[in-house]
């Protein structure tokens, strides 16, 4: 049914009243997911909350500082119940378990540092979560992401969040045109989570002084290595470690233990200069290890190129942009040369340490706030 253009558009971006409107709401339990499901409930939308089961929740009922454990479907549904709008909860563990957590520990078992959260947004929650929405006859689906959708000239934008200290868009770089085009992210115009939770606060939410999760969600207490071992049983089997000019300093108990760009804890002291983990060999069990300047990186190749920007990707030799090679670093200027239609060499002006296969390398518009899309490091 087409809709008439000459009624105003709604908040989410529709010709329609909202009572007119459904929207799935993708809830993990924390205060912002809640603060989103509550917002448009209250405007008037047709909610229906979706609550994920990604793994075993046996040992993870009281775990705080994660999402999506047992405690955490508890809080959705309460605050589904006190907002009084439907509230489902989909058990996703094998899918969890074949999209996710299988390549997270293959990944690292190869001398990798990879980021699962991505590789959940872009397999599980905007992959079949939005295909449940869909199935669901929603409208859109609305995520706690703080992020930003604007409209331009071409149709959807994606735009980093108004607080730079919240944003996600490093984690939601593959998400697609289409997914874009039925994605809503009420949150990101947000100028802090003060104001997050001070509208959790205004609704009455339970979860308004929630902590917020900081683990990836199976890894408890950011321990890689001892989920690695569980998954992958014989995996730390210890080795060599030994300076990139062929020096053997010592042993380790596993290649799993340590990252590209580490310092501290190798158990090589009484060196003069401080030594760095450059590579990891898993082939050879080998952790190699150099000064710092060995870690400085200007060529990164990239491969699975999600493009947002304007046009083709290959359509252009080069293009300057910025770029982010880690969650945790600010954009850096860069220029991008596409190889193929999903592949790139990127420049960095600058160089930097500790880049590392595994990792995501970003792109965005320098001196603006889109994000152009981004692709995955291979070799560092």
């Amino acid at each position: 049914m087409a809709l008439d253009d000459t009624k105003p558009l709604n908040s989410l971006g529709f010709a329609k009243p909202p009572s007119e409107t459904r929207v799935v709401v993708a809830m993990s339990g924390g205060v912002d997911s809640s603060v989103v499901a509550a917002m448009l409930a209250e405007e008037g939308y047709d909610v229906v909350g979706v609550t994920l089961q990604l793994y075993d929740h046996g040992a993870a009922l009281a775990k705080k500082g994660a999402c999506c454990a047992g405690l955490d479907i508890h809080d959705a549904r309460r605050v589904a119940e006190e907002m009084g709008f439907p509230h489902y909860v989909l058990d996703y563990e094998n899918i969890f378990k074949d999209a996710v957590i299988d390549e997270f520990a293959d990944s690292y078992l190869a001398g990798a540092t990879p980021v699962p959260c991505i590789r959940c947004n872009e397999r599980v929650k905007f992959k079949d979560l939005l295909e449940t929405a869909r199935d669901l006859d929603a409208d859109c689906m609305a995520t706690g992401h703080y992020i930003q959708r604007k409209m331009g000239a071409a149709g959807a934008e994606l735009h980093s969040a108004a607080d730079a200290n919240r944003d996600q868009s490093y984690f939601l770089f593959s998400t697609t045109p289409e997914q874009l085009d039925y994605l809503r992210f009420p949150l990101g115009h947000l100028a802090s989570k003060a104001e997050t939770r001070k509208l959790a606060a205004r609704y009455g939410l339970s979860v308004a002084d929630k902590p917020d999760s900081q683990d990836i969600c199976f890894v408890p207490n950011g321990n890689y290595a001892s989920v690695i071992e569980k998954l992958r049983p014989g995996a730390a089997e210890p080795g060599q470690i030994v300076h990139a000019d062929g020096r053997v300093l010592g042993e380790h108990n596993g290649v799993i233990h340590y990252t590209i760009g580490q310092r501290r804890g190798l158990g090589i002291g009484g060196l003069s200069d401080p030594l760095y983990v450059v590579k990891l060999d898993v082939d050879n069990r080998q952790v190699v290890v150099g000064p710092k300047e060995m870690l400085a990186t200007r060529i990164v190749p990239v491969r699975e190129v999600n493009w947002l920007g304007d046009g083709a990707f290959d359509s252009t030799a080069e293009r300057h942009v910025s770029v982010k090679v880690r969650s945790t670093r600010p954009p850096r200027e860069a220029i991008l040369r596409p190889t193929s239609a999903t592949t790139a060499e990127v420049e960095l002006l600058t160089a930097e340490e500790g880049v590392s296969p595994g990792q995501a390398c970003v792109f965005y518009e320098t001196g603006g706030s889109r994000i152009l899309g981004g692709g995955w490091i291979h070799k560092g």
